[in-house]
């Protein structure tokens, strides 16, 4: 039996909780939250964009604690899974990792690439896995790209267009905060970065440009250099201020003998394909790929289940290790200072 520690019981801590729940030979042991009454188990003030409602919870049998060296001292753990706000991902991960415990830690790895090289180290020392929590290529429409990109059945890749573009998060606090959650580049289009990284490799330049928001970037457009390959790939991301499309993001990805097409968008509340999962083939043919339901909590519990099988077998994640996170880190950081140059140049 794989015992599990949560440390931090928000929206995401909650998903991971129900998922945990239905991966055999996973039992969540601990939880670790500074709310008591969550502690108690009133989960109702927990929500989301997606998945359950936040309800009240049956937790006897897993200890509860609200400091966390308290839980690392008095519990024989085996993971730790870090759902905290991204500023303090760092600091728990590596009290985790001294304890001896392997870590899952929710994305981004860190604020800073400082931080992460940390992390990766304070593993690597302690002879721990550490896994991060980039879900992306867990969605059915992503692991269908990923697939079909990484197995030559279409031929070499060639580039790819990437877009992920939100309606500004007022109700999320401090999201404008560099140093606490990082606003748009480190919330959500390090997925894509994470993703780019994936397919593509490290790229060698970063070209952005964008407007600012409280000195972070707001909404911008990247383009990513490769010294050694052909590749054309681009990105757009960030927030606009009007709520009537609430999630946006999608791909066109070129391979030497198809492009995979998919775009999806939140709508006055109610989700829609602009473009369902499609490939282009090379006879002329656009043809629609049935990808079942994309429930989200299935990619979450897909996502969990590759962290628990590769811990069973003591083997690094093809996809959820802390280099590629890391460099998914580097890469925001060299989209932000290529956008802060341009500003200053103007």
């Amino acid at each position: 039996m794989i015992e599990v520690g949560i440390v931090g019981l928000g929206f995401m801590g909650m998903i991971h909780y129900l998922s945990y729940r239905n991966i055999p030979g996973v039992r969540v042991a601990a939880i670790c939250e500074s709310k008591q009454s969550r502690l108690e188990g009133d989960w109702t003030d927990i929500k989301g964009n997606f998945g359950p409602a936040g309800e009240q919870m049956d937790l006897r049998g897993v200890a509860t604690y609200s400091n966390v060296d308290e839980m690392l001292a008095a519990t024989n753990l085996d993971l730790i899974d870090v759902t905290l706000p991204p500023a303090l991902h760092a600091e728990v991960t590596l009290k985790a990792l001294a304890a001896g415990k392997h870590v899952f830690c929710e994305k981004p790895m860190s604020l800073t690439s400082a931080e992460c090289q940390r992390m990766s180290a304070a593993a690597a020392a302690a002879d721990r896995r550490l896994f991060v929590g980039h879900v992306l290529p867990f969605f059915p429409e992503y692991a269908w790209a990923y697939e079909a990109a990484t197995s030559g059945r279409y031929g070499a890749l060639r580039g790819g267009a990437f877009r992920r573009v939100i309606s500004n998060p007022a109700w999320l606090k401090n999201y404008w905060t560099a140093d606490q959650v990082g606003g748009p580049l480190f919330d959500l289009h390090v997925h894509d970065a994470h993703f780019i990284r994936l397919l593509f490799g490290m790229p060698d330049d970063v070209v952005s440009r964008g407007r600012m928001r409280d000195g972070l970037p707001e909404f911008w457009h990247s383009f990513f250099s490769f010294a050694d390959k052909d590749y054309v790939v681009e990105a757009t991301s960030g927030t606009v201020d009007q709520q009537g499309r609430a999630f946006n993001h999608g791909f066109e990805i070129h391979l030497e003998r198809a492009t995979l097409l998919f775009e999806f968008s939140v709508l006055n509340g109610a989700g829609t394909y602009l473009c369902p999962p499609t490939i282009l083939d090379e006879s002329g043919k656009a043809e629609r790929v049935d990808l079942g339901s994309g429930d989200p909590m299935d990619a979450f519990a897909a996502e969990l289940r590759n962290v628990i099988e590769s811990l069973r077998k003591n083997q690094e994640s093809e996809i959820l290790n802390g280099r590629l996170a890391e460099d998914a880190v580097k890469i925001c950081d060299l989209e932000a200072a290529s956008i802060a140059a341009s500003r200053i140049r103007r």
